[in-house]
């Protein structure tokens, strides 16, 4: 009988399971969510414009317009179309990268807004820029002052002033400025209380501080509230047994614990601050989006409305998917994955 030679099962392999970075699912619904914004700001766009009262044509065409006139002015602007239609014309619009012509200047769309964009992307970012500046090392110097209930009354009185200068809206505080440093004397040439062309550096700086002032307050009490928390954790007083020096002990060990919570916050507040630049603009002049958007309403210029109205979402979408980005790097668990077993 013939011996049976013993064989070595095979064994298939097990699957391999693959390391999969969790920027990859980060990637995927940061984009899934920004389409879904597209598509809602495209569709609140063009019907903001439909519920302003009044008819473009008859304010195009004047006083003394004829009815006739008048018709034939509402059939060339294609306002004469059924409102689905009319959205079907903007939305091929937009597929082709033309965001219409202006029914008050006859200039595309995208022209204007391009003029007007750098003003109002001047104060956000410089704005922006201001708040993290400044209130991330005042709330984390308080915080590090009043720990432990040292200092109560530091504590208190910065709640109080905190509290105060952000209740205020920003058009007031704007006013205020204006007052203060913009008509004083001597003063006036420096700060210039409405936009000057030959002075646009100094032109900005009302604006600016009239912005900043309430995220700043905000977020920096955010950052002492932090800051209170990260210095009771026990890394932090293992860290003072080390006898580290402060900028060991503060910036290195306690300021990356604060980011988190802080680009969070920051990223909430980013869109209020776009919009509050729009109104910022009106009270100092500024020829950016916020009165352009202005004189286009009063002037029914829809598409000018709706290429304004799109533009700023967008520009605010994008800041809050970079916060998010940053966020990500600071502080990877922020970004719903999980690295897989290699």
């Amino acid at each position: 009988m013939t011996q049976l030679a013993h064989v070595r099962p095979v064994v298939a392999p097990s699957p391999r399971r693959t390391a999969t970075s969790p920027w990859i699912g980060f990637a995927v619904r940061r984009a899934a969510g920004l389409a879904a914004t597209v598509a809602v700001l495209v569709v609140v766009s063009f019907l903001i414009v439909q519920l302003i009262p009044g008819d473009p044509a008859v304010a195009l065409a004047g006083p003394d317009a004829t009815t006739a006139q008048i018709e034939a002015l509402r059939s060339r602007l294609r306002l004469d179309l059924p409102v689905w239609e009319q959205f079907a014309v903007y939305v091929g619009g937009l597929v082709q990268g033309d965001l219409g012509q202006s029914f008050m200047y006859g200039r595309p769309v995208a022209e204007l807004i391009a003029a007007r964009l750098p003003f109002t992307a001047a104060i956000a970012l410089s704005s922006i820029v201001l708040v993290l500046l400044v209130s991330i090392p005042l709330g984390l110097t308080i915080g590090v002052l009043t720990r432990g209930g040292r200092r109560s009354w530091l504590d208190t009185g910065f709640g109080a002033v905190t509290g105060l200068l952000d209740s205020l809206p920003g058009y007031i505080f704007a006013t205020i400025l204006v007052v203060l440093l913009g008509t004083g004397v001597g003063v006036l040439w420096l700060l210039p209380p409405a936009y000057v062309a030959s002075a646009p550096v100094a032109s900005l700086v009302l604006p600016v501080l009239a912005l900043s002032v309430g995220p700043i307050c905000m977020v920096s009490r955010l950052v002492r509230r932090e800051t209170a928390v990260a210095l009771a954790e026990d890394y932090m007083r293992t860290a003072r047994g080390w006898r580290l020096g402060a900028a060991a002990l503060y910036i290195r060990n306690a300021l990356p614990n604060l980011l988190t919570s802080t680009l969070t916050l920051s990223g909430l507040i980013l869109g209020g601050m776009l919009g509050g630049a729009l109104v910022i603009e009106s009270v100092f002049a500024l020829p950016g989006l916020g009165t352009g958007i202005i004189q286009a309403i009063l002037n029914r210029d829809f598409p000018v409305i709706q290429g304004m109205v799109l533009v700023i979402g967008l520009v605010a979408a994008l800041v809050n998917l970079l916060v998010d980005i940053l966020l990500g790097i600071v502080d990877p668990r922020t970004l719903g994955g999980r690295h897989a077993d290699s």
